[in-house]
This record gives C-alpha cells, sequence and structure tokens, in this order.
C-alpha cells in the first residue's frame, strides 16, 4: 500500500472554487453583460458618457465615451464575472493597441456572439467545429470589408475625424488640417494644453525633447530661444568633458564664421566655455542633450544623425571622438532651441538612405503590440519623414479637458487608421452588409449552419446599439436597409436615409476589422469553456 502524500502545517497553498457547465457560464454571461451594458451606452452620435470614480485622476472622476477607458475601470466582486470582463477587457485593449479605436464595437460584438453562441448552439452540436467555422467564416467578412473599402480623399478625412470625436466639427478639423500638413509619413500626437484653447501646431522638421544646455545661449529673448541658421551639427551620446575632444571641428566653424549646434551630453566646464565664447566673441554655438532615456536615446540620436547627414559618435560602438572631423558634421537650414525642446528644420528632401529607415521602421510597427511602443515607433517615423503635428486639448476643468482628451486621442487614432487602410460605410452598416453576405453560404453541415446563425445575430448588434442609443425602434429602420443598394443606411444624427459615404458616415476598415478579430477571438474562447477555476474568496 503506497504511503499518503504528508502535507507539512507550514506549506502554504491556495484552495480553489470549482465551477462547471450552466453555473459557470451563466456566471460569465453575468459579467459580460455587466461591462457590455455599461460600455455600450457610448457607442454612437448619440451615445452617452460614463462618469468613472477614478483614484488615479486628480479630481477623483473621470466622464469619458472612450469605450477602453470605461472597460479598464470594471472590476466586479464575483471572481467568476470578474474573469469574463477582463476577457472582455482584452478584446477592448488589443481593438484599441492595434487601431486606436473601436473598442466598444469589439465589445459589444464580443458579447453579441456569446449570447448568439449560447441561444443556438445545442447539446448535440460540435462545439470545436462551430467556432472553427466561426473563425473561417471571420476571414471572409475581412475579405469582403477589404474588397468594399475606400482610399481617404481630403474631404473624407475630415468626415473621419468628426465622428471619431463624437461629431464634433471643430475638433474634427483641427485633426484633419494637421494630418493634411503632416502627410502620410507624418505623426500627430495629442497634448493638453495649458489654457482652455484647443489648438493644432505642425513643424515641419524633428522635434527633440531637450531645449539648450544653458540660457547663455539665447540670441532671441523676446521668445526666449536660440535660433541659428545654415547650422552644422554634432551627434555623440558620449560626455564631452574637454572642449579640446572637439578641436578638429571647433576650428574651422570659427575659421568660417560658421554655426554649431552640439547634440550630446557636456561637462559643465565645457558648457561654460561655450558660452563663454558666445557672449564675449559672439559666436554662433548651442548645445542640448540627447533626447529620452535607456535605449530609446541611442535609437532616436540615430535617426537624428541620418535625418541631417552626420556621422553619430557613440560610446556604445568605441567611436573616439578625437578623431571627429569638418565631414562628419550634419547640417541642418535652421534650428530652434527653447527650454524645453528643439526644433531641426531641414529642406525637406528624403534620401534613398533615410527612405529605407523609414519603410523598416513602418514594417517594425506591424510587429509591436504594445500601444506605447507603437507611439514610439510612429515619433521616430515622423522625425525621420520631417512632420510632426500636436494637438493641444484645453478645457475649462480638469474634468472637461479630461474628457475632451480621450475623444482628441480617439479620432487622431481612427485618422491614423483610416490613412494606413482606406475606410468603409459607417454606423454599423459595413457590418451588417457583411451579415447579409453571409446568405450566400449554403452548407447542409448543422454545425456550418450553426456558425452563421452566430455571426448574422451578433453583426446586427452595433448598428442595433448605435440606434438604441439614439432612442429609435431599431426594426423597421434595419428591415428597411436590408431593401436598399450596398453603401445606403441610416445617418442617426440627421435621421435620414443615404449612401453612407456621400453623408460623411464612415469609418476606418482597420478599426471595424480589428474590432471583429478580436471579439471573435475572444468570444469563442468563452463559449469553448467550460469548467472554471477561480481562486476561493471567505
Amino acid at each position: 500500500m503506497s504511503n499518503p502524500q504528508f502535507i507539512s502545517p507550514t506549506t502554504s497553498y491556495t484552495a480553489k472554487s470549482l465551477s462547471f457547465d450552466d453555473e459557470g457560464r451563466s456566471k460569465l454571461i453575468s459579467g459580460i453583460t455587466s461591462i457590455s451594458k455599461t460600455v455600450k451606452s457610448t457607442l454612437g452620435p448619440l451615445g452617452k458618457t460614463v462618469l468613472l470614480e477614478s483614484s488615479n485622476h486628480t479630481s477623483g472622476m473621470t466622464i469619458t465615451k472612450d469605450g477602453v477607458t470605461v472597460a479598464r475601470a470594471i472590476m466586479l466582486e464575483d471572481p467568476i464575472e470578474n474573469l469574463a470582463v477582463q476577457m472582455m477587457k482584452e478584446a477592448a485593449d488589443r481593438t484599441a493597441n492595434t487601431a486606436g479605436d473601436g473598442t466598444t464595437t469589439a465589445i459589444v460584438l464580443t458579447e453579441a456572439i456569446v449570447k448568439a453562441g449560447q441561444e443556438f448552439i445545442k447539446p448535440e452540436n460540435n462545439t470545436t467545429e462551430i467556432i472553427r467555422n466561426i473563425n473561417k467564416i471571420c476571414k471572409d467578412i475581412i475579405s469582403s470589408l477589404e474588397k468594399n473599402s475606400r482610399k481617404v480623399t481630403k474631404s473624407r478625412l475630415l468626415d473621419v475625424a468628426c465622428i471619431s470625436a463624437n461629431n464634433d466639427s471643430e475638433i474634427g478639423g483641427i485633426i484633419a488640417d494637421a494630418y493634411d500638413k503632416v502627410g502620410i509619413n507624418g505623426i500627430v500626437t495629442v497634448e493638453r494644453s495649458k489654457s482652455s484653447e484647443t489648438y493644432a501646431e505642425v513643424t515641419n522638421g524633428i522635434k527633440v525633447d531637450r531645449g539648450y544646455s544653458t540660457h547663455l545661449f539665447i540670441n532671441d529673448h523676446k521668445k526666449d530661444e536660440c535660433i541659428l541658421e545654415d547650422v552644422k551639427i554634432l551627434v555623440c551620446d558620449g560626455e564631452i568633458n574637454n572642449i579640446l575632444q572637439i578641436e578638429n571641428v571647433l576650428k574651422p566653424i570659427i575659421n568660417n564664421g560658421e554655426k554649431l549646434l552640439i547634440i550630446a551630453p557636456c561637462s559643465v566646464n565645457v558648457i561654460n566655455t561655450l558660452a563663454a565664447n558666445v557672449v564675449r566673441n559672439g559666436l554662433k554655438f548651442c548645445n542640448i542633450a540627447p533626447p529620452s532615456f535607456g535605449y530609446k536615446t541611442q535609437e532616436l540620436m540615430q535617426d537624428i544623425a541620418l535625418a541631417v547627414g552626420a556621422k553619430y559618435f557613440s560610446e556604445k560602438t568605441g567611436d573616439d571622438l578625437s578623431l571627429i572631423r569638418p565631414e562628419h558634421l550634419g547640417h541642418a537650414d535652421k534650428i530652434i532651441a527653447s527650454r524645453d525642446n528643439t526644433i531641426i528644420l531641414k529642406e525637406n528632401t528624403v534620401s534613398d538612405e533615410l527612405q529605407k529607415r523609414i519603410d523598416e521602421l513602418v514594417e517594425a510597427r506591424e510587429s509591436v503590440e504594445k500601444n506605447v511602443d507603437k507611439k514610439f515607433i510612429n515619433e521616430r517615423i515622423a522625425s525621420l519623414a520631417g512632420s510632426i503635428g500636436c494637438i493641444y486639448v484645453g478645457g475649462y476643468s480638469d474634468v472637461e479637458q479630461k474628457e475632451k482628451f480621450d475623444r482628441v486621442d480617439d479620432s487622431v487614432c481612427a485618422v491614423r487608421s483610416a490613412l494606413e487602410e482606406g475606410i468603409v460605410a459607417g454606423g454599423g452598416i459595413s457590418l451588417l452588409r457583411a451579415g447579409i453576405m453571409l446568405n450566400k453560404y449554403k452548407s447542409k453541415d448543422d454545425n456550418m449552419e450553426v456558425a452563421l446563425l452566430i455571426l448574422r445575430s451578433a453583426l446586427l448588434a452595433p448598428l442595433k446599439q448605435i440606434l438604441e442609443n439614439g432612442g429609435k425602434e431599431y426594426d423597421s429602420i434595419i428591415n428597411h436597409i436590408f431593401d436598399m443598394p450596398h453603401n445606403i443606411g441610416y445617418d442617426l444624427k440627421n435621421e435620414k436615409f443615404g449612401d453612407m459615404f456621400k453623408m460623411g458616415v464612415i469609418d476606418p476598415l482597420k478599426v471595424t476589422k480589428n474590432a471583429l478579430i478580436n471579439a471573435v477571438s475572444v468570444s469563442t474562447t468563452i463559449l469553448s469553456t467550460n469548467a472554471i477555476v477561480t481562486n476561493k474568496r471567505g
């Protein structure tokens, strides 16, 4: 007889609670309903805002229409319901990270697929085969969406921006104008304004998040800026602690009456020596520290050097700064160094080498998942392409500014997605038409029929929710749309039927596509779950 396993009194373990079949699934559905009911009230032009208690916010609360912000704030007491919430957040987060918008649509679709699955999947069906069919059909729907998408024109850019900013034409105009100026490779970022005004600034050059190292470099005292035109640039990440280290380039610059920007960490003595020559001898020098921190510094410095045509001297690659020569310096048409940042302006021509680096970064951007990494790569692309825009969001209160910031950020991301992959009919119409397209499937396979029933039902959900949030009886409107040509839909804001593209009711393809992909991924995982293990409470 085998000896019983001995458990030491000091052994720590966590007891588990087990839930199976209908009991576990009903709790999952309850959690899904809770988060979806909260988030989906924000969908559409007449969607409502959600008031969140937020310990991370200065006023202790947040008012927002941003689906992913609402989703992230929800935590439920029941452990099984909370697991469902975490899975729904996964669909929202993936969509936000990939497309920057569409998080509410992803949650609405996830709930709809799960509830349709509960209704149509019977004990005699093969759930695994049904899920396989759902994924197969989803790929066909994505192909259909791509086929029916259109490229973005200037006027449609404005439509995308306005719709994503909750039909705010003023904000939409600011965003569309900024994107129009920065171009396809340019980047538009969002920051908080120090005033109540919301406005955009567009820089045709490289923006470095470091300003002059001493105010003695200032030559425009009205603006507190150091402005140098036709300037040579030295790029180095190792500290310059002796002025003799750069003697080989300083001498010809002084003799020729040229100007020099040094992007490098410098000792106090070197900064003082440069500043003294600026003040006493009228020489044109400026120094700024390398941008950012850690690995980002090296990558940004490489970008700057490439953009201005300089050799990048780096300690990490063992470069000896004493070997620097005038031909190793870069050149800019103009630099503007303020207290907080520096703008390097250069004639907007992109060399083959520069274009190759931009193409590499565009490819790298597709392989990263975290939003912060995507943002960093976008900033690098913008710097190399030489076009950077920033929307400064203002408000009369902290709460108003936060709500407006979320809307502007969503709109900026939506426009970027539209530029990348094009647009489709908005207002839930493209998904509705995709559901109608499923009627072409003819199959005697019961499992395929169930998969089709689930998706036909689910693809109606976003349009239903948009109309419901607008106080409309959706059945008659949807039945009317069924009999209309492909792009005809209902403009809820103006309460009329028409061509969605002509009425300006459009969505980025990338947003719609990723909302569906992530909803299918999460919902099919939930549908295939039969046993749930949670930590025992109490």
